[in-house]
C-alpha cells in the first residue's frame, strides 16, 4: 500500500439550504499549477508563483521536483519560489515519486523523465494506481525512453528509464487529451529539432501558453475542423518567468452549480478563468438558462479571467454535444446534477473518457444518481438525465471511490435536495479544494458529520 492511503475515511452530509449569498474565491487553477512548478524545474533561475493551488495533488509535484533537483519553498503571503536546474539538469530522485492522486501530475512529469537520461519509478494511492498510463507510456517510447517495470495494463507503480538521447515526433493523439498531449511536450523540450503533436479535437492550451510565457518556441496551426498541429522547438533555455495563477474553473463549477439549484442565491465567484477550452461547463449551464454574468473582465498570467456572478434559475434540460466533452471533461459530475434538477430531459453525449478518470466517473455518477432517485440511464457513452423540475429526492449514501469531483458534487446535490445526501468519504476533496466546506458553509451551506443525519 502506498503512503498516499494512511487516512481513514470521513463522511459527510448535505442538507436543503436556504439561498446561498456572498462573495467567494475558489482556488488557483491546478492545471496551470502543476505546469507552473514543472516549468520552473525546467528553468535555470528563480520562478516565483502566485495563487498557487496549495492542494495534495500539487504539493505532490512539487516534492517531485524537489526529488528531480529544485529548490521549492513557500514564502511570505503564499508566494512561491522554484529554483530550477534546467533542460537537461535533472537529478536522479532518491526514491519514489508519489504522486498520492495526482493523475495530471504523474502523467506531465513522466514526460519529463522520458525525455532525460534518468530513471524514477511511479507511484500514488489505490486511485492512481487504477487509471491506465499506456496512453503516456507509447509517445514516450517512440522518444526513446523505456518502461523498466510497470502493474499489469500499464498502471502505477511504473519505472521509467529516460532516453539517453531524446527524438523528435510527430505524434497523433488517440483521444483529445492535454495530459498525453502535453507529455510529448515536455518530453520535446530535451530532443533536438521539432516535436509534434496532432489533435484531431482541440484540448486544453495551458501547457503551449505557459512554455511560450517561459520562452519555448510553440507553433499552433489549425488542423482539420476542429483540430490543431502544435510544434514546439526544442532544447531551448528556458527563463524563469512570474506566474500569477487564476481562479480554477473546474473548482468553480461547485459554487456555480449550487447558486443556481438552491432557490434564492446570490453568489460571485471572484476571479475565474475563462480559458475557451475550460468554459464548456459555463456553456452547458448557460443552454439550461442559469444565470451566470461575467463582470470585470481582465487578463493575469496570459490567461482572460472575469468575476462571475450566479444566481438561482429554473433550469431545462438540453443535448450536450460529444464535441464540447474536452472543454468540460471535469465538470459533467456537477453539471448531472444541474440537470437532475432541470426541466425535461438531458442528454450528455460522448463520455468514454469519464470512465478513466479518478473513477470510472460515468459509473460513480449513475449510481449516486440511482441512490438519489433520480431516473437515468446510460446508453453507450451517453448520460441521458430526467430532471425533477427543480426537485430531486436525496436521501441517498453515494460511494465517492476516492474521487474528489464525485464527492463534491453529491454534497452540491444534498443542498437542494428535499432529503440530506451523504457522501462516504471526503478526505480526497483536499487535492483540489482544500477549502471547500468551509467556502461552501461560508455561503450558507447546510453540511454535517454523517452520524447527524
Amino acid at each position: 500500500m502506498s503512503a498516499s492511503d494512511s487516512l481513514g475515511a470521513r463522511p459527510l452530509t448535505a442538507k436543503r439550504s436556504g439561498a446561498l449569498a456572498g462573495r467567494m474565491r475558489v482556488p488557483g487553477d491546478k492545471s496551470t499549477s502543476h505546469r507552473a512548478l514543472i516549468l520552473g524545474l525546467l528553468s535555470i533561475g528563480k520562478t516565483s508563483v502566485e495563487g498557487l493551488l496549495e492542494s495534495d495533488d500539487v504539493l505532490r509535484t512539487a516534492q517531485a521536483c524537489r526529488q528531480l533537483g529544485a529548490a521549492v519553498e513557500r514564502g511570505g503571503q503564499g508566494l512561491w519560489n522554484v529554483r530550477g536546474v534546467g533542460i537537461g539538469g535533472l537529478v536522479e530522485p532518491d526514491g519514489v515519486l508519489d504522486f498520492g492522486n495526482a493523475g495530471t501530475g504523474t502523467r506531465l512529469m513522466m514526460g519529463v523523465v522520458g525525455g532525460h537520461p534518468i530513471s524514477a519509478t511511479f507511484d500514488g494511492d489505490a486511485s492512481l494506481r487504477k487509471r491506465p498510463m499506456r496512453r503516456i507510456l507509447d509517445p514516450l517510447s517512440r522518444m526513446g525512453a523505456q518502461v523498466v517495470a510497470e502493474a499489469e495494463g500499464g498502471r502505477c507503480p511504473i519505472t521509467i528509464a529516460g532516453a539517453r538521447h531524446a527524438a523528435p515526433i510527430e505524434y497523433r493523439t488517440p483521444v483529445a487529451s492535454a495530459q498525453i498531449k502535453s507529455a510529448v511536450l515536455l518530453a520535446g523540450l530535451n530532443a533536438p529539432g521539432c516535436t509534434t503533436v496532432v489533435e484531431t479535437e482541440a484540448s486544453r492550451d495551458h501547457t503551449e501558453r505557459m512554455l511560450r510565457h517561459f520562452g519555448a518556441q510553440v507553433d499552433v496551426a489549425p488542423q482539420g475542423e476542429g483540430g490543431r498541429r502544435i510544434t514546439l522547438t526544442g532544447q531551448p533555455e528556458l527563463r524563469p518567468a512570474p506566474v500569477i495563477v487564476p481562479g480554477d474553473p473546474s473548482s468553480a463549477a461547485f459554487p456555480i452549480v449550487a447558486a443556481s439549484i438552491v432557490e434564492g442565491s446570490d453568489v460571485v465567484v471572484e476571479g475565474v478563468m475563462l480559458n475557451p477550452l475550460r468554459t464548456g461547463f459555463l456553456a452547458t449551464l448557460r443552454d439550461m438558462g442559469a444565470r451566470i454574468e461575467a463582470v470585470n473582465p481582465r487578463q493575469e498570467g496570459g490567461e482572460e479571467i472575469a468575476d462571475l456572478r450566479v444566481r438561482a434559475s429554473e433550469l431545462r434540460g438540453t443535448d450536450v454535444p460529444a464535441a464540447r466533452a474536452p472543454s468540460m471533461i471535469d465538470e459533467y459530475p456537477v453539471i448531472a446534477v444541474a440537470a437532475a434538477f432541470a426541466r425535461g430531459e438531458t442528454r450528455l453525449r460522448g463520455l468514454s473518457e469519464l470512465r478513466v478518470k479518478e473513477s470510472d466517473r460515468l459509473a460513480a455518477v449513475s449510481a449516486g444518481l440511482a441512490a438519489c432517485g433520480v431516473v437515468h440511464c446510460v446508453e453507450g457513452d451517453d448520460l441521458v438525465i430526467q430532471g425533477g423540475n427543480g426537485e430531486v429526492e436525496g436521501g441517498g449514501e453515494v460511494k465517492t471511490h476516492l474521487d474528489h469531483r464525485i464527492a463534491m458534487s453529491f454534497l452540491v446535490m444534498g443542498l437542494a435536495a428535499s432529503r440530506p445526501v451523504t457522501v462516504d468519504d471526503t478526505t480526497m476533496i483536499a487535492t483540489s479544494f482544500p477549502d471547500f466546506l468551509d467556502i461552501m458553509s461560508g455561503l450558507g451551506g447546510n453540511f454535517a458529520g454523517a452520524t447527524s443525519r
